[in-house]
């Protein structure tokens, strides 16, 4: 089935969440959060001129914001932001998506090298951030975190690697550190995850820019859908029946930023959405 274009005109759209019915996401070389409802239409939400990338929310509604080259989160209280916790301390690059537990805690990943330079690929770090702001390391030696998910029991977080190819999973202790990690599924020939989304069957639905698709990936690596997409897929989000994807046919900074070729396009999904985000 062809995916069905719902908003164009995007820089480089980014961190795509659903909530309240929904569509939050990340125009990231345009500077700014916004939302869109079901039909298309955009409301903006805040200007982040540091790049916005991942977006979570603390259990009292305040909306945490990744702000990459700064290398930190940003609070939005509806009326302004502030500093939520500075990363740059332990970040060895740009940071870039995130995801938020029911406690508040956020776990972001960084790129681990300047990759828009062509810098040689180096393991990284993944961050966890306190509600209180307070920032320790909970993984080392990933290659270059990316989306990532808290399954619905809040006992498993699953990031993707990018420079991996693959899918990676760790328990969650109860003081959040990371522990128990095992690989949960390598990509096809090719495919490279950058953000995933979690369904309620088990299914990883993973945004691969590198083939222009989003594929379902099943532990152990089966895939049981594939939508091929016009340009590449950055990230993908389930929401009520659909699944939305959000592609651009460049990711280099200084193109996009010149340019408006991001989509958000749409396909119907089997699954509705699980777990965080």
């Amino acid at each position: 089935m062809e995916p069905q274009v719902l908003i164009e005109g995007l820089h480089f759209g980014e961190g795509p969440r659903w909530r309240d019915g929904q569509l939050w996401f990340s125009d990231m070389h345009g500077d700014r959060v916004l939302r869109a409802t079901a039909g298309g239409n955009l409301m903006p939400v805040v200007e982040v001129p540091a790049w916005p990338s991942g977006l979570g929310w603390l259990p009292g509604g305040d909306l945490l914001v990744v702000a990459m080259r700064d290398q930190a989160i940003l609070r939005f209280d509806g009326k302004g932001l502030s500093l939520h916790a500075d990363l740059s301390a332990l970040a060895d690059f740009y940071c870039n998506d995130m995801v938020v537990d029911a406690q508040g805690r956020a776990y972001v990943g960084n790129f681990g090298f300047d990759l828009a330079a062509g810098a040689d690929p180096k393991a990284t770090a993944l961050l966890a951030a306190e509600p209180d702001g307070s920032v320790r390391v909970v993984a080392e030696d990933l290659q270059f975190p990316n989306g990532m998910v808290i399954t619905p029991d809040e006992k498993t977080l699953i990031v993707a690697e990018t420079f991996g190819a693959q899918l990676t999973a760790f328990a969650i202790e109860p003081n959040g550190d990371l522990t128990r990690r095992r690989p949960w599924a390598t990509l096809p020939q090719g495919a490279v995850p950058d953000g995933i989304c979690l369904d309620e069957a088990g299914g990883i639905w993973v945004a691969s820019p590198t083939t222009n698709e989003c594929l379902r990936v099943l532990e152990g690596g089966a895939v049981s859908h594939r939508y091929g997409c016009d340009r590449g897929a950055f990230a993908c989000m389930l929401g009520g029946d659909l699944l939305y994807m959000l592609t651009a046919q460049s990711s280099q900074p200084e193109t996009c930023r010149a340019g408006t070729t991001g989509q958000i396009v749409t396909c119907p999904a089997p699954y509705r959405a699980a777990g965080r985000p």
